[in-house]
């Protein structure tokens, strides 16, 4: 940890509470409280709190933010309707993933978008670049990570605890919302911009407050019962739920169609990146993003050799011990030749081998609620 690295609006509250902080993506962030076992307990059955204003605000408005948006996104932004939310991926022109992320249409003329942390500059980059190129007096972008913060509150018991803070400006109710929908309101007596979406495989909610706001929100949904969490914790709940992290799964030289995530690229209309990504739809690419499966608890890291006997043919991108599935699991590409579920495959670990099955992704889904929100 230095000096050098940003620090969010809960950074004081994270050390008087004990956390342990580690440098990701530029900030100085809260890895775990308690343990990152006891974390993905508490989001799995019940209620957990996570700071992730490390992650970017973008505000992009004007008369041609839809189409600017449809220019550089794999999904479809003008035809979004207001009030909802999509993911998709930013690429470059080989198709390669610049990054992934989250957009909310909060008007006619206006979006929010949420970068990871460490491609926030490089996406502000690549957006201004092809403003100034295409779409120069018919957008801007407003960057607020700053002045705000982003927090996560993910579980099955938070729909119920959010109730307990207010209504929306609509006059509903937390547990009313659409996955991937947003509302404004103001909770208790503070306004604070609330969507149902999260990084978990859980049912949950994001939360963007003014900065001065962060702590009184971060303290009241724990007073509610709700675990503090770190990153670490997150990373094994994304994991279990087969999500994908940039610079592990995604990259700059990786495509949409080899992750496997073929659903979030449109392919009806011209985009950055889009020629590609269509020939690799139609031709085939040489390498699939795939779940693998070991027993115990020996979870293999990135850059973990995948062998069919002794020969190479991927490599690790993430790997974990699973506390929900009580085994380890771990993504990684490999050969299309090996891609197939239920093929074994061999995983170097620390000097030796461990055999490991090809299995669908997610690993872990969640038990869907029963009303039709």
């Amino acid at each position: 940890m230095t000096q050098t690295n940003l620090r969010t609006p809960l950074y004081s509250t994270h050390l008087a509470t004990g956390s342990r902080m580690v440098p990701f993506g530029g900030w100085d962030m809260p890895v775990q409280y308690s343990s990152i076992l006891a974390e993905v307990r508490a989001v799995r059955t019940a209620a957990g709190v996570f700071d992730v204003s490390h992650m970017g605000r973008l505000y992009i408005s004007g008369p041609r933010c839809g189409e600017f948006l449809d220019w550089v996104l794999t999904g479809d932004a003008a035809n979004l309707r207001i009030g909802r939310a999509r993911y998709c991926m930013i690429c470059n022109e080989a198709g390669g993933v610049i990054d992934d992320t989250v957009f909310y249409r909060l008007a006619d003329e206006r979006y929010l978008l949420i970068p990871n942390a460490g491609n926030r500059n490089a996406v502000l980059s690549w957006f201004r670049r092809w403003i100034d190129q295409k779409f120069s007096n018919g957008c801007a972008i407003d960057d607020c990570t700053y002045s705000t913060a982003l927090i996560a509150f993910q579980g099955p018991g938070t729909p119920e605890v959010l109730d307990q803070l207010g209504n929306f400006a609509t006059g509903e109710p937390a547990s009313t919302m659409r996955p991937f929908s947003w509302r404004e309101g103001t909770l208790l007596g503070k306004p604070a911009w609330v969507s149902r979406t999260g990084y978990t495989g859980e049912d949950g909610f994001e939360l963007v407050v003014a900065a001065e706001d962060a702590e009184f929100f971060w303290r009241s949904l724990i007073d509610r019962g709700a675990v503090p969490c770190g990153l670490g914790a997150r990373d094994v709940l994304r994991l279990e739920a087969g999500l994908p992290l940039h610079g592990h799964e995604l990259d700059p030289n990786t495509t949409p169609i080899e992750a496997g995530l073929e659903r979030f690229v449109r392919f009806d209309k011209k985009y950055i990146g889009s020629g590609v990504l269509l020939q690799q739809r139609d031709q085939g690419v040489t390498r699939k993003l795939v779940g693998l499966k070991l027993p115990g608890r020996s979870a293999p890291r990135a850059g973990y050799r995948i062998l069919d006997q002794i020969q190479g043919v991927g490599a690790i991108t993430s790997g974990s011990y699973s506390p929900t599935l009580d085994t380890s699991i771990a993504m990684g590409y490999v050969l299309v030749d090996y891609a197939n579920p239920g093929q074994e495959l061999d995983v170097e670990i620390r000097g030796r081998t461990d055999r490991a099955q090809v299995v669908s992704l997610p690993f872990y889904t969640r038990a869907r609620r029963s009303q039709s929100n």
